[in-house]
């Protein structure tokens, strides 16, 4: 179990979902859903699903269409390894008819869903072939917890940023949803988001098919998918979470990397402090270059999966000389 970030206390969380529940309790005779999950179609409206976050919220978007409503967890701009549930959430997740999450990356999800809707949630990674974390990102975990950190990782849960993934994922919402609704459009919602997701793998391949540098230096070894997918090997100045402070150690031996290497660019994320990326590349007359994870989009953003995705293909084609 992936252990990331604020997690609210058991004895916590159970007293907001009574608050939020009770709250909530009479919604289902006024035609409203239940705080069991029966919001769906039966009554003719949409099914409700909630997501974690942005790439889960995206997905069921994408696949649903009309048929559902989306509720992203995850605030516009917020940190989704950070979340924490208020009472209206709490209630949101009960009425919800399908819960998207990935086990450990957002806790405080993990234990609401255990107490109010166990039965309705989907783990979006049990369909996936899932990467370990690097031998040196858990050491570093590991030093970063004694020193009153958020503890080591069992493996990478960026499972979304290789789109052949989210394809699976899609099929995995499209399967769900279409036990709640037979007669809903997600089938035929699966197969385009599928294409969306093949093309946007094309676009990944071919752009990075003949490269100067397969050595990809990142602030933290969050792109362990999408280098595996593009054959480039991700070198992590940190570990899994965002917030690990590197070793001096850790900070020499990827310097050494980059000079040995000839690596011109170090790519630091949105929402992240950027100043160890810009210190590793002032020590080695690298440039910096943003690289998004795409936990989540900034409020008021246009952009959407896709276009994120595609700008950080540009970033990775101008950053390690892709012809």
């Amino acid at each position: 179990m992936l252990d990331m970030r604020f997690s609210l206390a058991t004895p916590v969380l159970i007293g907001t979902l009574t608050l939020a529940l009770a709250a909530c309790g009479g919604s289902g005779s006024d035609g409203g859903a239940s705080p069991t999950g029966t919001g769906g179609s039966a009554s003719g409206n949409p099914l409700r699903v909630v997501a974690g976050f942005y790439p889960l919220a995206y997905a069921a978007e994408q696949v649903g269409g009309d048929a559902v409503e989306v509720i992203n967890l995850t605030p516009p701009g917020g940190e989704a390894h950070d979340l924490e549930l208020s009472p209206q959430q709490v209630a949101e997740i009960g009425e919800a008819d399908l819960i998207l999450y990935i086990p450990g990356f957002q806790p405080a999800l993990d234990e609401a869903i255990e107490q109010v809707a166990p039965d309705r949630a989907l783990n979006v990674t049990e369909a996936l072939a899932l990467l370990p974390a690097e031998d040196h990102a858990q050491e570093e975990e590991a030093a970063h917890a004694d020193e009153g950190g958020h503890g080591s990782l069992d493996g990478d849960p960026h499972v979304w940023l290789n789109p052949l993934n989210m394809a699976t994922i899609g099929d995995e919402i499209a399967s769900r949803l279409t036990a709640l609704d037979s007669a809903g459009p997600f089938a035929a919602g699966s197969q385009a988001f599928t294409a969306s997701m093949n093309t946007l793998n094309d676009e990944w391949a071919q752009g990075t098919a003949e490269c100067r540098s397969r050595d990809l230096v990142v602030s933290h070894e969050a792109f362990g998918y999408l280098a595996q997918q593009y054959d480039f090997a991700q070198i992590g100045i940190a570990g899994l979470t965002p917030d690990a402070e590197p070793s001096p150690a850790r900070l020499a031996e990827v310097a050494d990397l980059v000079r040995e290497r000839g690596i011109t660019t170090i790519y630091y994320e949105t929402l992240v402090d950027p100043a160890v990326a810009e210190t590793l590349a002032a020590e080695t007359g690298a440039t910096t270059a943003i690289l998004d994870p795409l936990e989540g989009l900034l409020e008021g953003s246009t952009e959407s999966y896709v276009t994120v995705m595609q700008a950080n293909l540009e970033q990775v084609r101008t950053g390690q000389g892709c012809s």
